[in-house]
């Protein structure tokens, strides 16, 4: 593991401090507002699809995101 990862609530602080838009910031990754809102929320620990590649990015997993799998 290579960086400390963050929890929901540090990851929401961070998007209010830089003004950052939760649904924007989905888009701009290829996610689904929901899959990124499932996974702040707890709702999803983020295991696969979607959600996992939102928690990765998120830095509140730590993961791999399989670039062959993207292409799916």
């Amino acid at each position: 593991m290579g960086q400390q990862l963050k929890t929901a609530e540090e990851v929401r602080v961070d998007f209010e401090r830089r003004g950052i838009n939760v649904t924007q910031w989905a888009r701009d990754r290829g996610l689904t507002r929901q899959a990124v809102f499932a996974v702040l929320g707890g709702k999803t620990k983020g295991k696969r699809g979607d959600a996992h590649k939102a928690a990765v990015l998120l830095g509140i997993k730590d993961g791999v995101i399989d670039a062959e799998n993207e292409q799916q």
